[in-house]
């Protein structure tokens, strides 16, 4: 009973939507889902706009407040997504502590720089009990924070919808009997592709839960946002939580054509996307040229095509 009292009285205190301050969250406040869209604390639609740290195993550097603040000064991200890796080795599962680490440092520097920010459980199977510890010790930290999304699967693998829908009802309630507001993003199948079957059989008898759509657009066109527009049809209300240009091994040219019908797309719905990733990895989804290039302050000739083309959308969108 005290969390949730303890984060009902701290979100009292967060501003009016009316409010003239300059932060995203200062004049969006708390979060709510309402009907398929994501609305503000004034009932307004809200559209995200932001770019995702890629695992925190492998891109430790940019888990850090000086990346954060970059990314809000000079990108205007209103929201960040931290990839906290769960499988791999030196990932969560292995390293716990060291992943809450660098969680927390994100986290701390998107709350000071009043932005939201995304907790992503970046696993691709199932391990309930963990996820379970890992968003309690999470939620007790942050849940007094509208700052706050808990993303409690990231890109399902060989796991059917009804293995997902039984697993978040695991997870959701450790989540909501600390934190009862702040939004919830919930995987589908075939990573984040099978959008559809949730719209045939959505988790119910909870509040504030958003579904995620991953694309990559040049491999996923017009049928994946056919299956979207079926979803949104039947009042799913969906959050696309990673996304970029090229094929969806991360790699390849750039589909500046298909990029920009999903930006129009997300646009005509408004719906929120983050651009993957941040990172200096050796395929065009990494923004960053290499490893020479610091944490923050990047010149154009430090970020690669893809990294220059999803900070122009963002300064172009977030205004």
């Amino acid at each position: 009973m005290f969390p949730i009292m303890l984060a009902a009285s701290c979100r009292s205190a967060w501003i009016s939507p009316k409010s003239d301050a300059k932060t995203v969250v200062a004049k969006h406040g708390q979060l709510r889902v309402l009907g398929t869209a994501l609305v503000d604390a004034g009932s307004d639609t809200v559209a995200l706009h932001g770019v995702s740290l890629a695992w925190h195993n492998w891109w430790p550097r940019f888990y850090h407040a000086q990346t954060i603040n970059w990314l809000k000064k000079d990108w205007n991200v209103q929201v960040v997504r931290a990839a906290i890796g769960v499988e791999p080795d030196q990932a969560y599962l292995q390293n716990p502590e060291t992943a809450l680490k660098q969680l927390y440092a994100v986290v701390d520097a998107a709350i000071a720089a009043g932005i939201y920010v995304i907790v992503d459980w970046h696993a691709h199977r199932l391990h309930p009990q963990q996820a379970k510890e890992f968003f309690r010790t999470v939620a007790q930290k942050y849940g007094s924070y509208p700052n706050v999304i808990y993303e409690i699967f990231n890109e399902p693998i060989e796991t059917s919808w009804e293995e997902i829908q039984a697993y978040a009802k695991e997870v959701i309630p450790v989540i909501r009997a600390i934190d009862p507001d702040n939004i919830i993003l919930v995987g589908c199948p075939n990573w984040d592709q099978d959008i559809h079957l949730v719209a045939d059989n959505p988790i119910e008898g909870f509040s504030n839960l958003m579904y995620t759509v991953h694309f990559y657009a040049g491999t996923h066109k017009q049928f994946l946002r056919d299956r979207a527009d079926y979803a949104l049809a039947k009042g799913i209300p969906i959050f696309v939580s990673e996304c970029a240009g090229m094929n969806a091994d991360g790699d390849g040219p750039i589909d500046e054509t298909e990029w920009a019908i999903w930006k129009d797309w997300m646009d005509h719905h408004k719906l929120s996307w983050i651009a993957w990733s941040i990172a200096d990895k050796n395929e065009s989804c990494s923004m960053i040229v290499d490893q020479q290039v610091p944490a923050d302050g990047w010149s154009q000739n430090q970020l690669k095509p893809w990294g220059k083309m999803v900070r122009q959308d963002l300064k172009t969108i977030n205004k």
